[in-house]
């Protein structure tokens, strides 16, 4: 990829033009039916950045997708996510099976000054990270379909003072769903979430254990999803969901476990706990165990003398 063209696509019109497409009927909006897409180049492998959000429900994917730095698995899922200014590579294969579905296209001048303009960055599928579809059932699918059309439907008809609003209303609702259907999946995969907690723990485990937090202080949340193999955002939500708490949240309740077994089981002075558990001022440390225990680290301690 060093050398390779990246595309920029700053508008729907663009893409329509590159995925062969007709142009589109509304500028800033666009259903697209997938199985219409052919990529209009000769190249094995295309690069592309694009300005707008898209929201992708497809079928016999082919070809292979990474989103930032990832591979996207389609493996299970169905519906994927990319947010504006994101990265695309996709490497072409002729397919086997005609891919189905739909690409709704969605330009942020759209939803400016909307409620939404604000909200989509807080849905957490929309994470350059993230890389995995998600899956659906056949009634979640046509939950996500009938709003899909419905939003064609809307730009199909006369423009008026109400379009905007009624549009952008159809896609919060579309993405309230996703956000419902997006933490379904971690409960219901509960034995690959929890394999996930198990493996958190041994990392965890293992980082206290040895001298990590001398030499590297306290693991960042991107450190431990990288060597999870997730996301952040998809570590947190899993977190979040399955424990009630983030990944930092996760983290500092490690070391608090660390701590008070230092400070019940040795001799060690609070600073000489604090410098070994990473911290470069003892003041630090023991405002961050009051926070999390309501008590100090010295009366911690005399609790158990």
């Amino acid at each position: 990829m060093k050398n390779q063209k990246i595309y920029t696509f700053d508008t729907i019109s663009q893409f329509h033009q590159m995925s062969g497409l007709p142009k589109p009927e509304h500028p800033l909006v666009s259903l697209v039916d997938y199985g219409l897409v052919e990529y209009q180049t000769d190249e094995k492998e295309i690069s592309w950045v694009q300005n707008f959000y898209t929201i992708g429900l497809k079928r016999n994917i082919q070809g292979k997708f990474r989103y930032g730095q990832q591979q996207y698995d389609f493996d299970e899922g169905l519906l994927s996510f990319v947010a504006s200014g994101q990265l695309v590579h996709l490497t072409v294969e002729k397919p086997n099976v005609q891919p189905t579905g739909f690409l709704l296209l969605i330009h942020p001048d759209f939803i400016w000054k909307t409620s939404l303009s604000k909200n989509i960055k807080q849905y957490d599928f929309f994470g350059y990270a993230v890389n995995e579809a998600l899956f659906l059932s056949e009634k979640e699918e046509t939950v996500i379909t009938e709003i899909f059309l419905n939003i064609q439907r809307e730009y199909h008809s006369n423009i008026d003072t109400f379009s905007q609003n009624i549009i952008s209303a159809q896609i919060e609702l579309l993405l309230n769903y996703c956000e419902r259907f997006y933490q379904r999946q971690f409960i219901t995969r509960k034995k690959s979430s929890h394999h996930i907690l198990e493996k958190l723990e041994d990392l965890l485990d293992e980082y206290f254990s040895n001298d990590n937090l001398i030499e590297k202080g306290l693991p960042a949340a991107q450190h431990i999803a990288s060597s999870l193999n997730v996301s952040p955002n998809y570590l947190g939500s899993l977190l979040k969901t399955l424990t009630g708490q983030t990944t930092q949240q996760h983290i500092h309740n490690k070391l608090i476990e660390k701590a008070k077994e230092k400070l019940s089981t040795t001799n060690l002075s609070v600073s000489e706990i604090a410098y070994e558990l990473g911290f470069e001022h003892p003041q630090s440390f023991s405002k961050l165990f009051k926070t999390k225990t309501e008590v100090t680290p010295l009366d911690f301690r005399r609790s158990f003398n």
